[in-house]
């Protein structure tokens, strides 16, 4: 077969894959939410596309009986606590994270034995056991907020984040807050050296930070050390990020975050030119996702993401405790209070 051929075909094929999804997700009432970081064909098929929390949102307001999560694990199980009586559905099994996957439940229990009395702080970047044995979650936007809202004599675990938990510590002045030493395996292709070398590059450029997936944790942490220069610096969220290059009169952005944002970016903005960090900034585990797979779940139903109803729960109440707090737009209304996952 030619190399035209083979490129039809695959064309074709694809095409057919995305009319199969389209036609599977009407018949079972389906709604696909693809998380930013995701493959740019798997974003352009979903419904909505955002950050995790965003995402776990838009799950508990859609009138949908199966939510298909094209995220990582911990994601779609926030999705599953938040939304009990739906079916959440994960493509691929093997979308772990390196991040949350520094820290189990029986871990954080044993580190609890060892600070009676201390007050434990998850970023969202957990499994459901783990946030089910912590008494807030954060976010790396509302975490400083939700420490400082903790009395200044009452010990803190802060976890898993080593760079947020840095940032927050020096932040809040906080000298009684013991930091988990996890990270995300991303974080490692966004240094200081990588910036200072793209804002050379590019010094008309605005700088972009979306820290709420853990790789770009370590940017906010370098900044309040002072390692990264904060001019021209913007610290926002998903859709801060999205809205940020149409309210600015710049037409270069250095993004630092993983790559896998720059498709909505461009996609949005097409008139704006938009770098990379550093363009080895990829999460594997985003990208074990594809068009095939989520064809896969919808027409097997397979990979529902289950969350015991005692763990969810508790992992519900660090969760609406977060959101309380501030800094985050409220959950929708009928989850505001305590469901039971059975009815």
């Amino acid at each position: 077969m030619a190399h035209d051929e083979i490129e039809t075909f695959m064309t074709a094929t694809a095409v057919d894959i995305e009319s199969r999804i389209r036609e599977l997700a009407q018949k079972r009432n389906a709604v696909i939410l693809a998380h930013n970081y995701e493959r740019p064909e798997v974003q352009d098929i979903a419904d909505f596309v955002g950050d995790s929390l965003g995402l776990s949102r838009e799950a508990a307001k859609t009138s949908a009986d199966v939510i298909v999560f094209c995220g990582v694990h911990f994601m779609a199980e926030t999705a599953a606590i938040l939304s009990p009586r739906k079916t959440v559905l994960l493509p691929d099994m093997a979308a772990g994270c390196s991040l949350a996957a520094t820290i189990d439940a029986p871990q954080l229990r044993a580190w609890k034995a060892e600070h009676p009395g201390a007050l434990v702080v998850s970023y969202v970047n957990t499994t459901a056991e783990v946030k089910a044995e912590s008494d807030y979650c954060c976010t790396s936007g509302n975490a400083v907020e939700i420490v400082n809202s903790i009395p200044a004599d009452t010990e803190i675990l802060f976890l898993p984040d080593m760079f947020l938990g840095a940032h927050v510590r020096r932040m809040t002045g906080r000298q009684n807050m013991h930091v988990w030493m996890g990270e995300c395996h991303v974080h490692a292709g966004i240094d200081p050296e990588h910036i200072s070398r793209q804002r050379a590059a590019h010094p008309g450029a605005e700088f972009l930070i979306h820290p709420e997936c853990g790789c770009a944790t370590s940017v906010v942490e370098a900044m309040s050390a002072g390692d990264v220069d904060p001019q021209g610096a913007q610290i926002l969220s998903t859709e801060g990020m999205i809205k940020r290059p149409k309210q600015s009169d710049a037409d270069e952005f250095i993004v630092a975050t993983e790559v896998g944002i720059l498709h909505r970016l461009r996609r949005e903005n097409p008139t704006k030119r938009f770098f990379p960090a550093n363009e080895q900034a990829v999460c594997a585990y985003m990208k074990v996702t594809t068009l095939p797979k989520v064809l896969h779940a919808l027409e097997t139903m397979q990979y529902p993401i289950l969350v015991r109803e005692d763990i969810a729960a508790r992992a519900r109440l660090a969760i609406e405790r977060m959101v309380a707090i501030g800094g985050q737009t409220s959950l929708p209304p009928d989850l505001t209070t305590t469901e039971d996952p059975g009815e």
